[in-house]
């Protein structure tokens, strides 16, 4: 199984799959984005097989570029892992307390974010578009886990996974208001006349939304693999085709 392994220790393990083309579908991972939801099963299989957990022990959200959350009990175990309909409706984050779950977010070119707390052992996952970006779903979640859940935010390590650079996310005027309304964006755009287009760093304008929400900068790690240029990474805008990556994490429990 094609995998970047980001932390593996006795408590926790986090990471990405990558793109594959010995694989089924290039090691797809994504119901909703492939040719045959019996490829995507056996990749995921061999997922848990290399985790050594089981199929079952994943949850995954039916992902909508929204700012939702859902906070994972013991009775989500299982949905989304075999059957596409039954994950948890129009989210985009996840999060747990409870050991032995796996919780996934699907990306392609989108900006996956992992994180697990020391302290406390919770864990989550973001899927953040720019869409997501521009609703803050990042920041809103770790602000709920401050205020609901009780964390301090120097208790976090947060990994933000390979998404597209912002050398191959052009996007027009629209867009780049958007961003520009944030208010703290603008170190991470910029305009190239030659094409008439706008770039902006997704992956950093996350990391500053974190920043806002209290974790501490050298406790946030970026992986800045382009999606689109590497050859293990799944790009919707360079193939409208493209699988999907599962990012995930779990906390290791007796």
């Amino acid at each position: 199984m094609k995998t970047k392994i980001y932390i593996e220790n006795d408590t926790f393990v986090a990471g990405t799959t990558l793109k594959d083309g010995t694989a089924t579908e290039h090691n797809n991972m994504a119901f909703h984005a492939c040719e045959k939801p019996e490829s995507v099963l056996e990749n995921r299989k061999r997922l848990a097989d290399s985790l050594q957990c089981e199929l079952t022990d994943f949850v995954s959200a039916s992902q909508t570029h929204s700012a939702n959350f859902h906070k994972v009990t013991v009775a989500d175990k299982g949905r989304g892992a075999e059957v596409g309909a039954t994950a948890i409706p129009d989210t985009d984050a996840l999060y747990t307390i409870e050991p032995n779950i796996l919780l996934c977010s699907f990306t392609a070119d989108c900006v996956p974010v992992i994180f697990w707390n020391e302290a406390n052992g919770l864990i989550g996952v973001i899927h953040s578009g720019w869409q997501g970006t521009i609703k803050e779903i990042t920041f809103k979640l770790f602000d709920h886990l401050n205020k609901v859940e009780g964390c301090k935010p120097e208790d976090f390590h947060v990994q933000i996974g390979m998404a597209i650079s912002q050398e191959k996310f052009e996007v027009d005027e629209d867009v780049y208001i958007k961003f520009k309304t944030l208010g703290y964006a603008d170190d991470f755009m910029y305009f190239n006349e030659a094409t008439n287009k706008y770039h902006i760093d997704n992956q950093k304008t996350v990391k500053k939304q974190l920043e806002l929400a209290g974790i501490p900068s050298e406790r946030i790690s970026l992986d800045r693999t382009c999606t689109y240029m590497s050859a293990d990474g799944f790009s919707h805008r360079q193939d409208k085709k493209a699988g999907r990556h599962l990012s995930f994490i779990m906390r290791k429990g007796k």
